[in-house]
């Protein structure tokens, strides 16, 4: 499409756009004759990223900010091969990074030019090429090693002697200064020497700073830039007497399926390289997901969806999970890994802390069921490392537990917005790989480092529990449709795929949706890409992302109705003489007794209690009168007590819990003197990362919302059902309405809150401070719960004054406590004796 377009001339300095935009650039080379023997390379340096094509294939991604700024045309050019040559060079107007206005975190400008700075055909000089290499990493070792190392005087003099040999105009003269450089390089190293396992790395976010679609074409320029390295370094020979190809780790299934439907020419060269053990696919799951939010259904998904995918497309699974740059890893995990064919972890977002230093680089990480991983951090606390020595020399120094094990990992490569690694990365890696005074630096793989790290395992340290990452607070609350939609279509593919098994297992002509299924759920794992669902993304990722969750529940709506028509077909039918019956379906495992509402005459609803058996029906004809009805009372003073015979409660004018109690109980729940269901706003202005973070300082400014437009009324008077709403204002122009609703034979009340939020920089949250003294709260986590302290005794609860949680967080004392649920939300907390939800 893109070779069929009307042309114009270009020059450097013309100026494209606006941002999101593509531009094709036709390239016409004629190469001169008597470059015969050199090396030619096509140079291109503009704004924003840039894919080379070459017959109508991708051959080389562009991008200033990640190093890579030419495409080879010949190493060395012979008689036979053309001299003319057509390109057309892809041009997206967004960095790697975006287009942020001002910062790169900023939204971005639309209306942002991108130039063209630079398009040569030049000669590529590897001769001097090298000895820059030589010379820069002397002089690292010169500058970093320290006066006590005489390696670092060595090098210094060896750099020196090599500038006096150079004759820059006379090529002749630089074999001898090479040699200079090589006799320090060739110096080995004691056997005792720290070793670094060094692995090629392409970090793409799936989103983030750019929407879904850029991503296919950012993960094309980097991979095909990965292929070319590996075709120019298909031996990488060491000193050591180790000889590999370079290995480059990728992950993501979803983003190997993006390239698979839109670059299949790269993606079978990807299939190659994979079988040769130098394209290495590991993490297992569909994307990179966020490490706490999602569901334990969710989470085992991204492992089904990613596992199967690595055995249908490379014929293997993978035995470790990837998971770099998320915000925190539930202690759920472990287990699951374990249970989806996975031993190992890596990651190294803890070096992120705020707070505390986290005490290990390689230990064993411990779950809520006992189950163990050996886990590493590399060292470097960093997935986009560059081959430098300072790199090398800190990833050694780093180590929490040198002495226990002698080998780390170091990721190099340009990363998030992709990138990859680069020819020089290599050629510095290349120089260190036994030199004296250096870490031992080999190419490596993902299961050669992690068999070595099992062999020196029997001395590590054990870490149990959440790895909790002490920053990034606010993503649990970020963006509250993502959040929503995400608990709500989980939910819905939850009952679909439990009606269409029943309705399977029924027998008849009912056909199990799963293709239907799978693209749904894989719609709901995109989303939960670690900068998506904790809503740390632009706003085209939003939309994008609010689109999907659209479409599955309107799918899912449509699958759930097949269900229940092939499952209940038969109930369904009017029957004679029972008019107004309704089928009322509970697709979770034990029994309920609800108050459900249903259309009544004249577009009325009608209340009805019902009980359901565990993954069961019942069929609703007649009204069934409650054991005891919901009584509501207004007093004098505008306050409304409700109660039901389960529980008893207390409501001031302005909706505030005055009493909650046991309706045969004198215990009361509400804490002396405080009032629950307290809505409070505070200052939300973090150090840098808006969108991520709240610190912890912006508890000192909690100012409880107080301004009533409308004071508590009744709005259902008893019976089946009793509830009362009001309305507040919050901050200068947000307003908040809630109906506080207690139905028959319930435990619980249900508060059923809508925000229209127009703040900036405020964050709303709503406490229940309890009667209940506890040293520690109870929180949902996927498939089970995690205890975490009420107190903030040791720098460590300090830095958890904002967690995460899911359906639920408790706290309870012996014989008593208190719940607090909810259908959306993530972000809570409980200090000492006040239950908190962040909405």
């Amino acid at each position: 499409e893109a070779v069929g377009q009307r042309f114009r001339p270009v020059e450097v300095g013309d100026s494209f756009g606006p941002t999101w935009e593509t531009c094709w650039f036709k390239v016409e080379l004629s190469i001169p004759p008597a470059w015969a023997g050199r090396e030619v390379h096509f140079v291109w340096e503009s704004d924003g990223e840039g894919m080379v094509w070459r017959d109508a294939q991708p051959v080389q991604g562009l991008t200033k900010e990640g190093e890579k700024t030419s495409y080879t045309l010949t190493s060395s050019l012979k008689e036979t091969e053309p001299h003319s040559v057509t390109l057309y060079v892809e041009l997206a107007c967004n960095g790697l990074f975006g287009a942020g206005k001002g910062s790169m975190i900023a939204p971005p400008d639309p209306n942002k030019r991108f130039t063209l700075s630079k398009a040569e055909l030049v000669v590529f000089n590897r001769d001097v090429y090298e000895l820059l290499v030589d010379l820069e990493i002397l002089l690292d070792m010169a500058q970093l090693l320290g006066e006590e190392n005489q390696r670092s005087f060595q090098a210094l003099y060896a750099a020196n002697q090599m500038v006096n040999v150079c004759d820059v105009k006379d090529p002749s003269t630089f074999p001898a200064a090479r040699e200079l450089a090589a006799a320090v390089f060739s110096q080995r190293n004691g056997e005792s020497q720290h070793t670094i396992h060094a692995m090629g790395h392409c970090h793409i976010d799936s989103a983030w700073l750019w929407p879904y679609e850029e991503t296919i074409r950012k993960c094309a320029r980097s991979w095909v830039t990965v292929v070319r390295l590996m075709e120019r370094n298909p031996e990488l020979t060491f000193a050591c007497s180790q000889e590999q190809g370079l290995t480059c780790v990728l992950w993501q299934a979803q983003q190997f399926e993006w390239v698979r439907s839109w670059y299949p020419g790269l993606y079978a060269q990807i299939q190659d390289y994979a079988a040769k053990g130098q394209f290495i696919p590991v993490g297992g799951t569909w994307v990179e997901m966020d490490g706490n939010l999602p569901s334990g259904e969710s989470m085992v998904r991204q492992f089904l969806q990613g596992q199967r995918f690595f055995q249908q497309q490379f014929g293997r699974i993978c035995s470790e999970f990837w998971l770099p740059d998320t915000f925190g890893y539930s202690a759920q995990l472990p287990q699951l890994m374990r249970g989806c064919g996975i031993r190992r972890f890596l990651t190294q977002k803890l070096s992120w802390n705020l707070v505390n230093s986290f005490p290990h680089h390689t230990f064993f990480w411990e779950g809520i069921d006992g189950s163990r991983v050996l886990t590493h951090f590399p060292p470097g606390d960093s997935y986009g490392m560059h081959g430098r020595v300072e790199e090398m020399l800190k990833t050694v120094k780093n180590n929490k537990d040198k002495g226990l094990v002698n080998h780390s990992a170091v990721l190099f490569g340009f990363g998030d917005g992709g990138g990859g690694p680069t020819q020089k990365m290599l050629d510095r890696m290349k120089r260190m790989s036994d030199t004296d005074g250096l870490p031992r630096v080999q190419m490596s793989t993902p299961d050669r480092f992690f068999s070595v790290l099992e062999k020196e395992s029997s001395q590590l340290c054990t870490w149990v529990g959440e790895l909790f990452l002490e920053l990034h607070n606010g993503t649990y609350t970020t963006q509250a449709q993502i959040k929503k939609g995400n608990r709500e279509c989980e939910r819905i593919l939850h009952d679909v795929e439990v009606l269409s098994a029943l309705a399977l297992a029924q027998g008849g002509t009912f056909q199990y949706p799963a293709s239907q299924l799978q693209r749904l759920w894989r719609l709901l794992l995109l989303n939960q890409f670690h900068d998506v669902l904790p809503g740390s993304c632009i706003q085209l990722v939003v939309e994008d992302a609010l689109q999907y969750y659209t479409e599955i529940r309107r799918a899912g709506a449509r699958l759930q109705e097949e269900a229940v028509q092939a499952l209940c077909g038969e109930l369904l039918q009017p029957q004679p003489g029972c008019a107004g019956s309704t089928l009322v379906l509970n697709t979770l495992p034990w029994e309920r007794t609800e108050v459900i509402s249903r259309p009544g005459p004249a577009g009325t609803e009608d209340l009805a209690l019902v009980t359901a058996p565990s993954m069961g029906y019942a069929i609703v004809r007649e009204p069934s009168l409650p054991p005891q009805p919901v009584l509501v009372t207004k007093q004098e003073d505008g306050s409304v007590s409700m109660e039901n015979g389960v529980v008893a409660v207390c409501l001031d004018r302005t909706g505030r819990l005055t009493s909650l109690r046991l309706a045969h109980s004198d215990r009361e729940a509400v804490a002396d003197g405080c009032c629950a269901n307290q809505f409070a706003l505070f200052d939300d202005v973090p150090l840098y990362w808006d969108a991520w973070d709240v610190m912890d300082y912006h508890l000192e400014t909690r100012k409880p919302v107080t301004t009533l437009l409308k004071p508590l009324e009744i709005t259902l008077a008893g019976g089946l059902r009793g509830s009362a709403s009001f309305s507040l204002q919050v901050g200068e122009s947000s307003t908040l309405t809630q109906e506080i609703i207690l139905d028959a034979a319930c435990p619980y009340i249900r508060f059923l809150t809508q925000v229209d939020w127009k703040e900036s920089h405020k964050f709303l949250k709503v406490e229940f401070p309890v009667q209940v003294r506890s040293t520690n709260a109870t929180y949902e986590i996927q498939f089970g719960h995690l205890q975490r302290p009420t107190h903030w005794n040791t720098s460590w609860d300090w830095a958890r004054f904002e967690v995460w949680a899911h359906k639920w967080l408790d706290l309870s004392e012996h014989g008593f406590g208190v719940a607090l649920l909810n259908d959306s939300k993530y972000g809570a907390s409980a200090h000492r004796n006040v239950l908190s939800l962040s909405l």
